[in-house]
């Protein structure tokens, strides 16, 4: 530890002060910025106390009641209470809450499931699918065989029919519905059945929709899938992690594929955050709050499709929206550089049949979760729409630019990001 000659423990400003500056400097962008990745939120100031707790100094390989190492009574107090809220919130009928991220979560149920050579069935990510669904250069596409099922171009809506055809075709040992671009309803019902039909495993990745469907305003896969896989942030709101739900019947063999099949101690400073962000969920107000995500996400949507700019699938269901801004002639790459510019923080994505390559992209994904943590609502969604239709009318302008970046920290400093935590962030130009 980094302690002084007479034995005090020194601020991280003393100790390291260009990670403190950097830690400074990133305080401030969140505070000022609109943060609009779709995969991103702003915790609260007690799942941030969980995560810099004491907790990450204990190694507690195993399962409450059941560790390799001793000193473990407390951390299991934590690790109880995740899995307890976890089970709650999602009416689960066993949880593992020790997933590193949603990647290591979506691992863990292929190597409970499968053995290197089977067939996984599961969404493109060309067409709004995730990189641990099979892309080539992930360990999904690496260790399994890989058939992608899509949207249909008319409607730019999962194509139902040919996850059947696909299905009785192949015949593969896992389908796996879930997306990270995909702005519409799932289908889990008919999904599932499809599954039946074919024998084969049904599981979800439902990283991106988890509050939604917490809150009661996504369908559940619970009760149709196997497995269904999440991270902890993005719209649940909590630290960065992955959990992982399944039946009964699998609870043990996905115990020991978490550990010791592929990760060694938890983090147990991470689910203790985790299990205050169920607790967090289980109450009244975040129903409230992610209804808010929904009517933000609609307006924005509405306003932007009202400036001229076409929204994939022609609108949103949940907490995302793809926008093509090559029909204007604008890379997604171009516009996510010239948003930046103007305070705004989206990412470049590919975009159904995409004629760009995704390091370009023609489309940008926007989502409402950080946004609305701050407090903003339908008013502010249509002053921000109608300055992302501003930038991307003005990709060159520099001068434009700027202007709309000072409107920016104008709006951001009425919605203060961590103001109790932190030292006031300065809101000069």
């Amino acid at each position: 530890m980094s302690f002084n000659r007479s034995g005090r423990l020194l601020p991280l400003e003393e100790v390291d002060p260009e990670i403190a500056r950097a830690i400074e400097n990133e305080t401030e962008r969140q505070a000022r910025t609109l943060e609009l990745i779709a995969s991103e939120n702003f915790v609260s100031e007690a799942v941030l106390e969980a995560m810099g707790s004491v907790m990450t100094n204990k190694y507690a390989e195993g399962l409450p009641g059941k560790r390799y190492y001793g000193g473990c009574e407390f951390v299991d107090v934590a690790e109880t209470l995740a899995i307890e809220r976890a089970k709650a919130l999602f009416q689960a009928e066993h949880a593992n809450v020790q997933a590193h991220s949603g990647s290591q979560a979506n691992q863990s149920v292929y190597m409970t499931v499968l053995k290197p050579g089977d067939t996984i069935l599961g969404m493109s990510l060309a067409h709004g699918g995730h990189l641990t669904h099979g892309h080539p250069l992930n360990l999904s596409g690496k260790l399994y065989k890989i058939v992608s099922y899509g949207v249909r171009r008319d409607t730019e809506t999962v194509d139902y029919d040919e996850v059947e055809k696909l299905a009785t075709e192949h015949r593969p040992k896992l389908i796996l519905a879930g997306a990270s671009a995909y702005p519409r309803l799932l289908d889990f019902e008919r999904f599932a059945a499809i599954a039946r039909k074919c024998s084969a495993t049904f599981m979800v990745d439902m990283a991106h929709i988890a509050g939604l469907v917490a809150a009661g305003l996504h369908p559940s896969p619970i009760p149709h899938a196997d497995f269904v896989t999440t991270t902890t942030h993005k719209t649940l709101r909590g630290p960065r992690g992955g959990a992982v739900f399944c039946k009964a019947q699998f609870a043990k063999e996905l115990d020991k594929v978490t550990f010791p099949g592929i990760q060694g101690g938890p983090l147990m400073h991470i689910i203790a955050a985790k299990a205050v962000c169920f607790l967090e969920a289980l109450r009244p107000e975040f129903k409230e709050y992610q209804k808010q995500i929904l009517a933000n996400a609609k307006t924005l949507a509405e306003t932007l499709a009202d400036a001229g700019f076409r929204v994939v699938s022609g609108g949103t269901d949940t907490h995302l929206m793809l926008v093509d801004v090559f029909s204007r002639k604008v890379t997604g790459k171009q516009a996510q550089a010239c948003l930046e510019q103007a305070g705004i923080t989206v990412n470049k994505n590919a975009i159904p049949f995409d004629v760009n390559p995704p390091a370009v992209a023609s489309g940008i994904r926007i989502g409402t979760p950080a946004v609305t943590t701050r407090g903003m609502e339908e008013a502010e969604m249509r002053q921000i729409g109608g300055w992302i239709a501003e930038a991307l009318n003005n990709v060159e302008n520099a001068p434009a630019l700027r202007q709309l970046r000072d409107q920016v920290f104008d709006l951001t400093a009425r919605f203060p990001l961590y103001e109790n935590r932190f030292h006031p962030v300065a809101q000069e130009r």
